[in-house]
């Protein structure tokens, strides 16, 4: 799938994706700091991704943990800082919300810190019933040099 706005392009062939730019700022983001280069190359091989372009550069990424079927997690979203604040969140996450793949899922969550506001536009609410849910959090080890 390929959307494309003016110099801008969100596609999501893996073949296009620049390790180098989504590992350097996951590994300097606050959900997952410190993560390894290998644990990114094997998140996105095993992810539905979307990498938004501006003039065949990176400028932002997204990925899409999911069954296809009735689950998915959406996680990594950014968009380079130099790039923040001219709606290229809103734009990825509406090709998000469309891609063919994700439609009628019974449960789509994500989990954030601080762009509440920015999700709550594409649906997404607080747990209905948070009392279901139960997690095993294993903190990110940064590599050893």
């Amino acid at each position: 799938m390929e959307w494309i706005k003016e110099n801008r392009r969100i596609s999501c062939d893996k073949k296009e994706l620049d390790l180098d730019v989504i590992h350097s700022y996951l590994t300097r983001s606050y959900w997952c700091a410190g993560v390894s280069r290998e644990i990114v190359e094997r998140s996105i091989d095993n992810s539905l991704c979307f990498g938004l372009f501006e003039d065949h550069k990176q400028i932002g990424f997204a990925r899409m943990i999911s069954d296809y079927s009735t689950f998915g997690y959406l996680s990594d979203v950014f968009i380079l800082e130099e790039h923040q604040g001219k709606g290229l969140g809103k734009w990825l996450m509406a090709c998000i919300k469309e891609h063919p793949d994700l439609q009628n899922m019974r449960r789509l969550l994500l989990a954030t810190r601080d762009a509440h506001g920015l999700y709550s536009q594409y649906g997404y609410k607080p747990l209905a019933k948070p009392e279901m849910f139960m997690e095993i959090l294993t903190p990110i080890k940064a590599p050893k040099n």
